[in-house]
């Protein structure tokens, strides 16, 4: 039995983004061991008889000496799991679990680029003074000729061969981690107001701030709801405190739900979803989701979104950044119920044609093969 180990920087990682890859690589015969800093999830993982191992990370840590003892953790762990094949998402990962895996000598890896991220994007004084050791960094670890990588969208894929990162031909496509149709299905738009979600990490790079001001020229204008569900990130620069939320829900402009455990009841509860994204993301999996529920999306037109979005057919798309832009998108979709159901309904076929998790995990699957030197068979990307 071939033993995969699945790592990211976060147990709420790989529970929201591959947990239905560990399970149907555990249902093709794969052993498959969880590596993550703990967290809320790690229980969940035992009680699937998933086995979970911890990595000491610290996801703000930014000293030489502190990420050398991230490094040298992951590498002890890879040491101890022999493990056939690693499959490494988000940046540190990428990063760290790349370099330790040459250094032994591991001949299988295949690496997930889930957005360029706040280095590349970001223009303020810290991110420019990593970016070239990221750079650096990426040349070294994406460095072997058997390491196969895979983006969500062709614009962080074109970057990267650009950087020269990595080449042409060891560099694979596949639209965001997939979704459930099962789990995600329509249901009738609730009666009342319309209300209009944005679901996702509070961070002002997630287009909340945006989001904020829009709300406030829509109360102007009409009778609306919105609604921020998610929690901050800690460990991300741009992440927005919970007292400027909570101040954003006293004055009216936005109502905070804070963190929902089953999204599907809350898609329910929505007429529109909104993802106004500031910067580009590999494929918000939000989109996806509101999709599959045959909820019409209305986001800006950056790299993942517009992959996933298309304009005037299963959503609108806006200039990031523009409050006026956003409000203007989304007063139409208010005022037009049955825009609306026939927009959520081009979503949700558009999803079981392309976006299905089965699909993508699948489609992995074929990756995984061709690495490990085995016969492929199905598509290498969706």
């Amino acid at each position: 039995m071939l033993k995969v180990l699945l790592v990211a920087n976060t147990d709420w990682y790989l529970y929201n983004f591959r947990f239905s890859l560990a399970k149907f690589l555990r249902s093709q015969g794969y052993e498959v061991v969880l590596v993550s800093p703990p967290g809320q999830y790690t229980p969940v993982f035992e009680d699937h008889h998933f086995r979970w191992i911890a990595w000491d990370l610290s996801r703000q840590a930014v000293l030489p000496w502190q990420e050398l003892h991230s490094f040298q953790s992951l590498a002890q762990i890879y040491r101890q799991e022999r493990p056939d094949l690693v499959h490494h998402h988000t940046i540190k990962p990428v990063l760290y679990g790349s370099i330790a895996a040459q250094r032994l000598g591991m001949e299988n890896v295949v690496n997930s680029i889930t957005g360029r991220g706040y280095i590349f994007l970001s223009n303020d004084p810290k991110a420019r003074l990593l970016k070239p050791v990221a750079k650096a960094l990426y040349r070294r670890a994406l460095n072997h000729a058997n390491y196969a990588v895979i983006f969500e969208n062709d614009a962080d894929r074109q970057y990267f061969i650009r950087q020269k990162f990595v080449p042409l031909d060891r560099t694979w496509l596949i639209y965001g981690v997939g979704v459930d149709p099962q789990r995600f299905t329509p249901a009738p738009e609730p009666e009342g107001v319309p209300v209009v979600l944005l679901s996702g990490r509070m961070l002002w790079d997630k287009g909340v701030g945006v989001l904020v001001e829009a709300a406030r020229l829509l109360k102007q204008r009409t009778t609306v709801r919105v609604v921020l569900v998610g929690e901050p990130d800690p460990g991300n620069p741009t992440s927005i405190d919970k007292d400027t939320l909570h101040q954003w829900g006293q004055e009216g402009a936005v109502e905070y739900w804070g963190w929902q455990p089953e999204m599907n009841t809350v898609y329910a509860r929505c007429h529109i979803v909104t993802a106004p994204t500031m910067y580009g993301e590999g494929v918000p999996t939000v989109l996806l989701e509101a999709a599959a529920c045959g909820r019409p999306v209305v986001t800006t037109d950056m790299p993942g979104c517009r992959e996933i979005v298309e304009d005037g057919v299963t959503g609108l798309i806006v200039p990031p950044g523009d409050p006026l832009a956003l409000a203007n998108a989304l007063e139409q979709l208010i005022s037009d119920p049955i825009r609306r159901g026939r927009m959520g309904s081009a979503a949700r076929q558009q999803v079981i044609l392309k976006f299905t998790a089965q699909q993508v995990n699948t489609a992995t699957l074929a990756i995984y093969s061709k690495v490990l030197g085995r016969a492929v068979t199905p598509e290498e990307e969706t």
